[in-house]
């Protein structure tokens, strides 16, 4: 298997590495997001993992590019998994075509996991809820001067908009 990781951060080169690497299995890093789309016309790339943050060219643009360029014909299709710096960045994951995703900060066993979920064809995609997990509503913290009955009465309901859960997408 050859991964292509595209990073300008050397932690990440280590932590990846060390995680995926075994006597199968090759790398090319791309510190420059703007050669990803070369090293793939020019090399068999089985797995992309693209960091967020990348220079001037960051894993969400790369995404779309290749995307752009699997659609136009140029080039195959390639599983992707972005790393991304917050969960707040999951709705640029969503939206950029990527086959999975991971929030840093990064450790081997979610690494594996992904890797093998998208090269089976299916998706990792942390940070989103699933259609088979309930959903869980906290309840309404106690304000300072509210009585007992009141706060029994309270649900997630009536749950202050800023407290509500809620989903990208």
């Amino acid at each position: 298997m050859h991964i292509l990781l595209a990073t300008d951060a050397d932690w990440i080169v280590d932590e990846v590495t060390a995680a995926l690497g075994g006597p199968e299995t090759s790398f090319t890093v791309c510190r420059e997001g703007r050669a990803v789309a070369g090293v793939m016309a020019e090399r068999d790339v089985d797995l992309a993992v693209l960091d967020l943050q990348i220079g001037s060219m960051g894993g969400m643009a790369i995404t779309m590019a290749l995307r752009l360029d699997e659609t136009g014909g140029t080039l195959p299709h390639v599983p992707i998994i972005m790393l991304l710096d917050r969960q707040a960045d999951v709705f640029l994951a969503q939206r950029s075509g990527a086959d999975g995703w991971l929030v840093k900060p990064l450790d081997a066993l979610r690494l594996k996991r992904a890797l093998l979920a998208v090269m089976e064809g299916g998706t990792f995609t942390e940070g989103v809820p699933s259609d088979d997990e309930p959903e869980v509503a906290e309840a309404a913290a106690d304000e300072p001067g509210e009585d007992d009955e009141d706060a029994d009465e309270a649900s997630a309901d009536d749950a202050a908009p800023e407290e509500e859960p809620a989903t990208a997408g």
